[in-house]
């Protein structure tokens, strides 16, 4: 891949440590796929990415990894083939199975930073505690879901959290494990109170998923970690 342009802005120094730098993305959905994309085309070459999921009808309103043509096709692998698509110098490792408390810590090793891009709860919060309690650098992404304004996504503590659902029960459980700290990803909007299924249009889980890499781009050339 030609990373001139890239190199002008940051400099050589950083696109090799970007380049050598290890990066897991668990989900690879609306948020993460963008980010596993943006990642690629800044320069990181050493990428895993974890997913369970196959492409469906219903992720064509939002999903990097959707198309016409990808629909039954498992998640991991398109992104794979996208990314490898941009650069086939990356280093590309697949995991298609479901992260939980079981097997995070077979799955969640020997990496620079994990970006936790999970809807589930649970999992979510196992993914979280194995590494903080690790000292594994982490980041995750808060609701994208039910809004359609401009979005306004930024980083911040998950205990300085408001108007998210998500964020709100992950404060209070990661209290009980005694996390005293965890960046995200939030938005400042309010979402829309829809009924059990979660609404979502195409620019806001990509936004959000532009806005993670941007901050881990930034944390690994700043060495803020």
């Amino acid at each position: 891949m030609d990373k001139s342009r890239t190199e002008i802005l940051i400099g050589k120094e950083n696109i090799e440590k970007l380049s050598s730098s290890h990066v897991t993305i668990v989900g690879v959905g609306g948020v993460g796929g963008y980010c596993a994309l943006m990642l690629a085309r800044a320069g990181i070459e050493n990428i895993k990415l974890i997913d369970f999921d196959i492409v469906s009808e219903s992720n064509l309103n939002r999903q990097v990894v959707a198309y016409k043509n990808t629909i039954g096709e498992v998640k991991v692998d398109v992104m794979k083939d996208i990314i490898l698509s941009i650069n086939d110098k990356i280093n590309v490792e697949t995991i298609n199975d479901k992260l939980n408390e079981n097997n995070v810590e077979k799955y969640i090793k020997n990496t620079y930073y994990v970006i936790d891009a999970i809807d589930n709860i649970k999992d979510k919060i196992a993914l979280i505690v194995y590494c903080k309690k690790n000292n594994i650098n982490i980041i995750s992404a808060m609701g994208a879901g039910n809004r359609f304004d401009i979005p306004n996504f930024y980083l911040t503590d998950i205990y300085k959290t408001h108007d998210d659902g998500l964020a709100k029960v992950l404060r209070k459980k990661l209290r009980e494990e005694n996390i005293g700290n965890l960046d995200v990803i939030t938005c400042s909007s309010h979402p829309k109170k829809l009924d059990k299924i979660v609404g979502s249009i195409s620019y806001y889980p990509a936004a959000c998923g532009i806005t993670l890499a941007s901050v881990v781009v930034n944390k690994i050339i700043d060495n803020k970690i």
